[in-house]
């Protein structure tokens, strides 16, 4: 194991350095014709990478390139992003409320930032939810019927879902919802009501578990600072150990020092980088929104530290290339450190990558609309492989993913689809077809599908992309930018 030492730096010097310099953000639409530049400059701190990939996505912002680099004490990198629609981003609110969620985590109390014409906000549930309601997280096998069980036992409780959120991977689900008192609202504090609670979940869970087979039923209080929502279900389906189900190549050079994998089209591979004393990984995978955040979280709840790191997306491909350590400073020379990295990347990349037709509903938010929703999926014969559900003002709006659980998910008929809106009554818009599903369910007047950007060009192969031809090209561009407000 080799070691790269590092000299000890005091926490309190580290935010006296932060309050000293705070970030600069730089929202840069001159540059390039057909994307916006988001440069930045820091401080540098361990998971500044995520939070300022999680302030991007959360707004539903494409990030097409990105270059990173953070060696010593300073953090550098520029986000090539664009709307879903692929606009450059012009909306001054847009701008000012990125450049503000960026530099908050490191702004002097009670200082407040320009007033903005009108309220931007992130579109993922976690933004309104999280920090003012009853949290319960679920982990266990995953089946059809869960979401239907949970939730009918939360509106027999009277426990009103304000936001829900779940994932299934490898067998496994992981399931985070919201909730707050049906009677009054607010969230649940009293002691023995939460462990009521707790004790009916976990007796839906309980019951197609057998004895030692791994299973979670945990509620939190509300609290500023909760970890982001779609961050804890990776946590949790990592602790859960789904990714150990993620199978592919094992395919080492003649001195094993380099571990490559295949899984479901996710290609890694990690390698030394002897002369700097870091381990390379390089992703190659399906682009997709959100995938940039997925790799980060995994990296950094592993522990480990991005210094440098070139990522960039063409076509329906995506490449990412990192230069890590881990925490501690060590690179990652034992074989078993690679296998577990390379399948934690893999297992973070298909999470979201699920298999379904999409549904979207939309319509008046009422106590116990989760539970009616799913019962009437459930009595139909679908399986949700991912769900996301939120309000909006009095307005409830989710996206599920279902299959026909009879098909192993290849298929789910219109007639089906069909049967589902005439019992619930709903606005139920399909969103995403599956390739063999000929049905069409026109909108209603109340309805609006999201828009989801999909790049539908021809991907092909490209020349492989490389931090070592493409990064240090442009670092040299980086350093002039930023030079001048670090020397400041």
């Amino acid at each position: 194991m080799e070691f790269a030492y590092q000299p000890y730096i005091d926490p309190d010097f580290e935010s006296l350095i932060e309050r000293i310099y705070p970030p600069r953000v730089c929202v840069d639409n001159d540059t390039y014709p057909d994307c916006t530049l988001v440069k930045v400059d820091s401080a540098n701190k361990h998971g500044i990478l995520l939070e300022l990939v999680q302030v991007l996505t959360d707004l539903d912002l494409v990030i097409s390139k990105s270059y990173i680099s953070s060696d010593g004490g300073w953090f550098m990198d520029v986000f090539h992003v664009t709307d879903q629609l692929g606009n450059k981003l012009t909306d001054e609110s847009l701008i000012l409320y990125i450049q503000q969620a960026i530099c908050a985590s490191r702004r002097v109390p009670n200082q407040t930032g320009p007033t903005i014409k009108r309220q931007v906000r992130p579109s993922h549930v976690s933004s309104s939810s999280s920090s003012d309601h009853t949290a319960l997280e679920i982990t266990g096998i995953d089946r059809p019927g869960l979401l239907s069980e949970i939730s009918a036992v939360l509106a027999q409780l009277e426990c009103h879902v304000t936001a829900a959120v779940a994932w299934t991977h490898s067998g496994r689900a992981a399931v985070i919802i919201y909730v707050e008192e049906g009677r009054g609202g607010g969230p649940i504090v009293d002691s023995g009501r939460l462990a009521h609670v707790q004790e009916q979940l976990e007796n839906v869970v309980e019951a197609h578990h057998g004895t030692g087979e791994r299973r979670s039923v945990r509620l939190t209080d509300p609290k500023l600072g909760r970890t982001h929502t779609e961050r804890r279900l990776h946590q949790l389906l990592y602790a859960d150990l789904d990714y150990t189900r993620c199978q592919g190549c094992n395919d080492a050079g003649d001195s094993g020092s380099v571990h490559r994998r295949d899984c479901a089209k996710i290609h890694v591979t990690i390698e030394p980088c002897e002369e700097k004393g870091y381990s390379i990984v390089n992703l190659r995978s399906a682009d997709r929104p959100k995938l940039l955040f997925d790799t980060v979280c995994a990296l950094t709840d592993m522990e480990y530290v991005v210094f440098h790191a070139a990522v960039s997306s063409l076509g329906t491909l995506a490449d990412q290339e990192y230069f890590i350590r881990q925490k501690d400073g060590c690179t990652l020379e034992k074989e078993s450190e690679r296998h577990k990295l390379s399948q934690c990347l893999i297992a973070a990349i298909e999470r979201r990558d699920c298999d379904g037709l999409r549904l979207d509903v939309c319509t008046m938010n009422r106590m116990g609309l989760l539970s009616d929703v799913t019962r009437a999926f459930r009595e139909n014969g679908l399986s949700i492989s991912r769900a996301e559900v939120g309000r909006h003002g009095e307005m409830a709006i989710g996206s599920f993913y279902v299959t026909e659980a009879s098909s192993g998910g290849s298929y789910v008929s219109p007639e089906t689809v069909e049967q589902v809106r005439k019992e619930l009554g709903e606005s139920i818009v399909v969103v995403d077809k599956l390739p063999c599903w000929n049905g069409e369910v026109k909108p209603t007047a109340a309805s609006k599908p999201s828009t989801r950007r999909h790049d539908g060009s021809a991907g092909g192969e490209k020349p492989r992309f490389s931090l070592g031809t493409l990064f240090w090209a442009h670092l040299g561009w980086l350093s002039s930018n930023f030079g001048s407000s670090i020397r400041s």
